[in-house]
């Protein structure tokens, strides 16, 4: 029995110390701070990654993981099947444990991107590339393949307008868009997209009666119009009134804006008179009526100011180089205004 008992001690014990010791080193390995080459390190899940798959990641961003451990460790905790795509973000003092939990718990690194009011398509696009954070689906992508990645619910708004226009300009709500690392730049310009709809269909019912605006989409035309003319925040709706006495009149809008716009990259800061008699779609001295799309994307303000518009007798207005403009019924008045506030005479 002595003999018996001796066996056991020399044998099972140490056994029992071996196991002891392994889980105490397993739970040192999970709980203790990864090496990082940096403060802060982005990793990038794509769908259906593995916790080997994950250790890879970690490993090729320059944080040593011993790839058998992670896989084990998430396998035992059962977190390998519900690992979630998307970008987090390792920082110093987080344990392999935490980085498995954390994408398990798809708590995801957020960045964002604003939108800013009066920017046009060109410079959102640009603004969107420009992210590191942002995957990148859209080089090349012409406006009308834009409009059908946006989704069937925004062709659906378009065709309802029942216009031919295939320009994704002024479709996209100027907001902070809160992200994680890796989405697509198209999922970005898609919520704006929703947004903007959604914005412009609750103000649509609101609007004032026999406006010359037909439908939604031409009231966003106006709205982009009155955004890049407007320096002033209480000028919107009475500016928003001068374009609308024209339009009841048939009177060209001649705002430079619209010819800014249809210059495209030719444009080089200056507005030659040359520039005002060549004609494009969106030259609104050459033509009457609204262009043929929106200048630039639209504020909540100024698409209530398009759709509500100050009723006055205002047919002109010219900026004061303070923000404000002047306003004026007739052509005399609106020369006088001219000479004082452009070319600096005093009157």
């Amino acid at each position: 029995m002595k003999v018996l008992n001796k066996l056991i001690f020399f044998i099972l014990v140490p056994i029992l110390l071996l196991a002891v010791a392994s889980l105490a080193g397993a739970y040192y390995w999970m709980h203790h701070p990864l090496d990082l080459p940096a403060e802060k390190v982005d990793i990038i899940v794509p769908s259906g990654t593995t916790p080997s798959g994950v250790s890879r990641l970690l490993n090729q961003a320059g944080i040593h993981v011993n790839q058998q451990a992670f896989v084990l460790m998430s396998r035992l905790a059962e977190l390998d099947k519900k690992l979630k795509a998307g970008g987090y973000q390792v920082v110093r003092g987080d344990s392999p444990w935490l980085v498995v939990k954390r994408m398990a718990d798809g708590d995801m690194t957020q960045r964002q991107l604003t939108i800013v009011e009066g920017w046009n398509l060109r410079q959102i696009r640009s603004a969107l590339s420009q992210h590191p954070d942002i995957k990148q689906t859209l080089s090349g992508i012409s406006d009308a393949e834009l409009i059908s990645r946006l989704g069937q619910n925004v062709g659906d708004w378009l065709s309802a307008q029942s216009i031919s226009s295939r320009h994704a300009e002024g479709l996209f709500f100027p907001d902070t868009y809160i992200f994680s690392i890796g989405t697509p730049d198209v999922e970005i310009l898609q919520r704006a997209a929703r947004a903007q709809i959604t914005v412009i269909d609750k103000a649509w019912p609101e609007r004032q009666s026999g406006l010359p605006i037909k439908n939604p989409y031409e009231a966003l035309i106006l709205a982009s119009i009155v955004e890049k003319e407007t320096g002033k925040a209480t000028d919107r709706a009475r500016i928003s009134g001068v374009f609308i006495n024209r339009l009841r009149i048939n009177m060209p809008l001649q705002t430079d804006p619209t010819v800014i716009y249809g210059m495209g990259e030719a444009y080089n800061g200056k507005i030659r008179k040359q520039d005002l008699l060549t004609d494009t779609p969106w030259n609104t001295y050459t033509r009457n009526g609204l262009p043929p799309s929106p200048i630039a994307s639209v504020g909540k303000a100024a698409l209530i100011a398009a759709l509500q518009p100050e009723s006055h007798q205002y047919l002109y207005f010219v900026s004061k180089g303070d923000g404000s403009s002047a306003f004026s019924a007739t052509l005399p008045e609106h020369n006088k205004n001219v000479s004082t506030y452009i070319l600096g005479r005093k009157p």
